[in-house]
């Protein structure tokens, strides 16, 4: 991102594109992001509520806008590229404990209380337990035998599990929740029932921390509980209900959810590459560099990521005004030919590239690391169980997760011999 003082020339340019949302190609971005990109890297976006901001598609632009603080990350001053109703947490309830739509020094109170608690040992050190998880549910896939939809067999149950555990959620409250979410998630969803959603997840978790608070657990709400109740810095004031099912609720919404559509489109795309899983398969030590790239390669958080230009800021000529808001696509970023080497294909070799896929900045994913052991663990072992792993249906039949927020399948059926 080249930063230079505005320009009254500036604001000239190709009318307003709206956010591009059509595939010709499951496991690919929309194809017109690689014309932006090579045409007009920073170019006008019009939202459905009638504003026009800025869209971003190169690599470069990307990782420098996510690490600008001239750039906010306050939802309630956004337009949203997909909706005429974002659902910004206009009241303090439906705010407390969001930190991605905080920038700080409310951000950095809610990150430095959590990521102790995501570290790379600690996400490292309940390997052993995913691994029980995963043996679990491939066990279940065998006696059921074929054919079975992966998401629920599989991808969906391993990634809540663990998140339920890790915060101290009962698991059993599993369809709740991943109905609601799915709700919030949805591109037609209305208004009215999103924030039905919303605020029933939100209830829901504020009688959990209530529960927590009176009848504590080794889980991590607890741990929040206990900690604020030690005031064990000056810095960290106590953290109320209502903070703690903020954070709460974040986490065990991005918890499962997105790791399970990296595992059921991650499993597609293995499937539509089977040199390239011979050879991760082959030599277990690149099972890591191949978490990467099919990260990189398919980039689930389909629509990007939204910040609002704090004060007026030129970006490679072009003039963005304080208060306008500003998409950055992932997706493109992930594809950008200036910095990946041919970023089209798959490449489960492929040395370590910068990526975007958990964001980047004081943003950044704070489960990454969480992500990352689950897929180490559960792509080898469900292919290595089931050598013969194929689609049970045409790719054709295949439903993609196009009208939602987080892309994947909402069903992947696979079958098996023997």
């Amino acid at each position: 991102m080249r930063v230079t003082e505005p320009s009254p020339c500036s604001t000239g340019g190709p009318p307003p594109t709206t956010l591009p949302t059509h595939r010709s190609c499951p496991f690919d971005p929309p194809e017109e992001y690689d014309r932006l990109r090579e045409q007009d890297p920073v170019s006008r976006l019009a939202f459905p509520d009638g504003k026009t901001g800025w869209l971003l598609t190169r690599h470069q632009d990307v990782r420098a806008l996510l690490a600008d603080d001239r750039f906010s990350s306050d939802r309630r001053r956004a337009s949203s590229p997909l909706r005429t109703f974002p659902l910004r947490p206009d009241d303090l309830q439906s705010r407390a404990g969001m930190l991605i739509t905080m920038d700080p020094p409310e951000h950095t109170r809610y990150r430095r209380m959590l990521t102790r608690y995501f570290t790379v040992r600690r996400m490292r050190a309940l390997a052993p337990r995913v691994e029980q998880i995963v043996a679990e549910h491939l066990d279940a896939m065998e006696r059921s035998g074929p054919p079975v939809d992966l998401v629920r067999a599989f991808a969906l149950p391993i990634p809540s599990l663990v998140i339920c555990e890790l915060l101290g959620v009962p698991y059993d409250d599993r369809a709740k929740f991943q109905q609601w979410t799915s709700t919030l998630l949805r591109l037609d969803t209305d208004e009215e029932t999103a924030l039905a959603a919303r605020d029933a997840l939100r209830d829901y978790m504020l009688g959990l921390v209530a529960v927590k608070r009176f009848h504590p657990d080794d889980a991590l709400l607890s741990h929040l509980i206990a900690t604020q109740d030690m005031q064990e810095t000056p810095q960290d004031a106590e953290l109320t209900d209502e903070e703690l099912a903020g954070v709460g609720r974040l986490l065990l919404v991005a918890g499962h959810e997105t790791t399970a559509n990296m595992l059921a489109l991650g499993t597609y795309t293995l499937l539509s590459n089977p040199g390239q899983l011979r050879a991760m398969l082959d030599q277990p030590e690149s099972v890591e560099r191949a978490v990467e790239e099919l990260l990189r390669y398919l980039t689930i958080v389909q629509f990007g990521t939204i910040r609002v230009a704090r004060e007026d800021v030129e970006i490679d000529g072009r003039h963005i005004r304080a208060g306008e808001t500003v998409v950055a696509s992932l997706a493109a970023a992930n594809r950008d030919p200036e910095h990946f080497r041919h970023p089209e294909e798959l490449d489960l070799g492929r040395e370590p590239s910068q990526h975007v896929a958990f964001g980047h900045g004081i943003h950044q994913c704070l489960g990454q690391q969480l992500a990352r052991v689950e897929m180490e663990v559960a792509f080898p072992a469900l292919f290595r169980r089931f050598p013969g792993l194929r689609l049970a249906v045409t790719p054709e039949q295949v439903p993609m997760r196009d009208d939602m927020l987080i892309y994947g399948v909402h069903a992947l059926p696979l079958t098996w011999d023997g």
